[in-house]
């Protein structure tokens, strides 16, 4: 089974609801770039070189991100969908003729739902299911550390969740993964403001 690092962090918000509190908070070892997956990938009994590997995975990202800025949704069967969605700027246009792109919206976010499909089910509460929960300092000075540095990818990150909706008109839903996203204190999230 899949080992998933911890490490127990005190709510220390003096007027937080949940002060004093103890959450558990997800501990990165280790963040693998295209060429160490490549290697990883590889090594799994495949026939193909990890540079034949590597040029693959090169051009799967480069196409993704094309078909994504083609207005396209990339779903990779057993792995999920990835997807764009628009984050528009505060109070939105007065008029509907007032609305313009350049003007009106903030961002344009890559996002990605698990699959949830019932053999290969990687949804939240399914995937937890997958894995074994290490507590990290039971291996203090034996694990290499990435503390607390945000990603490029958003991969490394102790949180998701599917946040979907839909705000001022803006479509903003999808996943949050990635960073220091506030959570929901009643779920038993890492942040703890």
């Amino acid at each position: 089974m899949a080992k998933i690092f911890y490490l127990l962090k005190q709510n220390n918000v003096k007027n937080s609801k949940i002060y004093g509190k103890w959450f558990a908070r997800g501990k990165t070892i280790e963040t693998l770039n295209t060429r160490k997956m490549a290697n990883h990938i590889s090594e799994h009994g495949s026939i193909y070189t990890p540079d034949v590997v590597f040029g693959v995975l090169e051009k799967f990202r480069s196409c993704l991100l094309e078909m994504l800025l083609n207005s396209k949704r990339v779903k990779i069967d057993g792995l999920g969908i990835f997807f764009t969605t628009l984050e528009n700027e505060k109070g939105g246009a007065l008029k509907k003729e007032d609305f313009s792109p350049a003007k009106n919206l903030k961002a344009l976010h890559i996002r990605f739902l698990p699959d949830q499909e019932a053999e290969t089910n990687i949804s939240s509460r399914e995937f937890i299911k997958k894995a074994e929960f290490v507590n990290a300092e039971t291996f203090a000075g034996q694990l290499t550390e990435e503390e607390d540095k945000p990603s490029n990818s958003g991969g490394s990150s102790s949180q998701g969740g599917n946040q979907g909706g839909n705000t001022g008109g803006g479509n903003q839903g999808g996943n949050t993964g990635g960073g220091n996203q506030p959570s929901n204190p009643g779920s038993g999230g890492s942040d703890m403001n």
